[in-house]
């Protein structure tokens, strides 16, 4: 039988949970402190009853919901920042629409959170996917409801959740008031276009409950031998894998998050989930976290991610439009998902979160530097139902047909670009062979590379056609990148690595390659 919400109590998830979520355990049941409840009843009845009808007011309510829940007022920065947004940069008819009607169904929709979490765990089974704090090395899945993510993120919005404990649990801030603050004296309209995807994304679901599931799965690499599964692989282990590399298509232009294989869309990550999509950052992973809000949910449980880890979402809807990167970030306008539904009631929408060494500038020409980034990348592409094939491909040094033999229910390859090659630092040429490799070992039947006109990766699609004419190995390619980086470590060459590697005298146009 299935635990009803009578065992509510004896739950280690709900126990994890629970100091970081701003409800309360009472016996079997979960409440709304009483003077929480009351407010969130006023405001569920609209400006006439609450009062609440500017940004000022609405930072006054916030801050009495707040002290329901024992929490601090809120700062002064951020009640400036939700005055400004509500009552001087929206609209006055967006305004009166998101007092009227908005703010009450959230409200509404934050009186059923206890009932939703009652939900959520008495359909988990047991502790497997139940809401909890996944911490380090702590491999597992979170299977929540939409509903209950829109439900989450309106505490978010009414930075409600309890900040006590976050950063020695390793986790990200997670309310919005950092938000809103980031808006006063900041120049950079980026800021306000972010907020508005976000002031989007909650009219949407006010207006129409989504009805699907989203997943959040922390990916470990372990570190030491486990009965039966894969461990983090060495240098030797790379140099010794026989497999073949995967098949390789170059995008100049066009975007990740508008890949129309299925593939896993890779977060070009901080190592905390969504970097600072919740301050003042607006590259590609904050971007990602405003256009697909329901990513947001993951920073309340998932603890920062070490070199070994790495965080794949499922079913994350999209719900916005824009155009722009960094501070010519612009929201354009609605989104409709028409993504396909799985099995399990999610959108197929694979987003893997991987963290890249920031600032490497040395380090990623060493062997350890490389060995990090590959096995992070493979950590990510991992299906975590093949990790005993990972390891006979691993054990199997000699054997170039295991792969083949290999087949899979879904063709999922894996699209991505340069990452951590931005503000991180890294190079652009090392970055996607790695990921190649990384990929390739993970049996990915692909790898959708989108350049964003990189001028330095010109020559990628060459380069990967001319290797797979060649047939080479994951080895034979890991061996390269690391007589190359010795080479350059030591000052015995300063080429990049295509320009290294490409024999003396090939033609540009040698190889009829894939180039979009």
């Amino acid at each position: 039988m299935e635990p009803s919400a009578s065992g509510l109590a004896a739950r280690g998830d709900l126990r994890s949970a629970l100091p970081f979520l701003p409800v309360v355990l009472r016996g079997d049941s979960i409440f709304w402190p009483p003077a929480a409840q009351e407010s969130l009843r006023a405001l569920a009845l609209g400006p006439d009853v609450s009062r609440v009808a500017s940004g000022d007011v609405l930072a006054d309510a916030l801050t009495d919901l707040r002290l329901a829940v024992a929490l601090p007022a809120l700062s002064p920065r951020a009640a400036d920042g939700l005055a400004l947004f509500f009552d001087d940069l929206l609209s006055r008819a967006q305004a009166r629409g998101w007092f009227a009607e908005v703010v009450p169904n959230l409200a509404r929709l934050l009186l059923r959170l206890p009932a939703l979490l009652e939900d959520h765990y008495d359909k988990a089974a047991d502790d497997a996917w139940g809401l909890r704090i996944l911490a380090s090395q702590d491999a597992g899945i979170v299977h929540l409801s939409q509903e209950l993510v829109a439900a989450l993120l309106t505490c978010a919005l009414f930075c409600l959740f309890p900040t006590d404990g976050r950063a020695e649990a390793s986790l990200p801030n997670i309310n919005f008031d950092g938000l809103f603050a980031a808006l006063i004296h900041n120049a950079r309209q980026s800021q306000e276009q972010k907020v508005r995807c976000l002031v989007h994304y909650f009219e949407r679901v006010t207006d129409s409950t989504p009805t699907g599931f989203v997943s959040f799965e922390r990916k470990v690499l372990p570190r030491r031998a486990v009965s039966g599964g894969l461990t983090y692989p060495d240098v030797d282990a790379w140099m010794k894998s026989s497999a073949p590399l995967c098949q390789f298509r170059v995008f100049s232009s066009d975007f990740i998050e508008d890949e129309e294989q299925e593939a896993l869309e890779v977060d070009f990550a901080n190592r905390y989930l969504g970097g600072g999509a919740l301050s003042r950052g607006c590259v590609q992973e904050e971007i990602r976290f405003m256009i697909n809000p329901e990513l947001i949910v993951g920073m309340l449980f998932m603890a920062s991610m070490d070199d070994n880890e790495a965080i794949e979402i499922v079913g994350a809807e999209r719900f916005s439009q824009y155009m722009g990167y960094g501070s010519s970030f612009r929201f354009v306008g609605d989104y409709l998902d028409s993504t396909p539904i799985d099995s399990m009631g999610r959108r197929r929408t694979r987003i893997v979160a991987i963290d890249a060494l920031d600032c490497p500038t040395r380090l990623q020409y060493e062997s350890s530097g490389l060995l990090r980034e590959v096995n992070k990348a493979f950590c990510g592409f991992s299906d975590q139902s093949k990790l005993q094939l990972y390891t006979k491909l691993f054990q199997d040094a000699n054997n170039k047909d295991i792969s083949p033999r290999i087949s899979s229910d879904e063709y999922i390859g894996v699209s991505t670009g340069n990452w951590g090659c931005g503000v991180f630092g890294g190079n652009p040429e090392i970055k996607s062979m790695i990921q190649w490799i990384a990929a390739s070992q993970a049996l990915r039947p692909f790898v959708n590379y989108y350049t964003f006109e990189d001028a330095s990766l010109e020559r990628l699609g060459e380069v990967t056609q001319w290797i797979l004419r060649h047939g080479w190995t994951i080895g034979e390619l890991w061996h390269m990148l690391i007589e190359y980086s010795s080479q350059r470590s030591r000052g015995e060459t300063f080429k990049g690595f295509f320009a290294w590697l490409l024999p003396n005298g090939c033609p540009k146009n040698e190889v009829d390659y894939m180039s979009e």
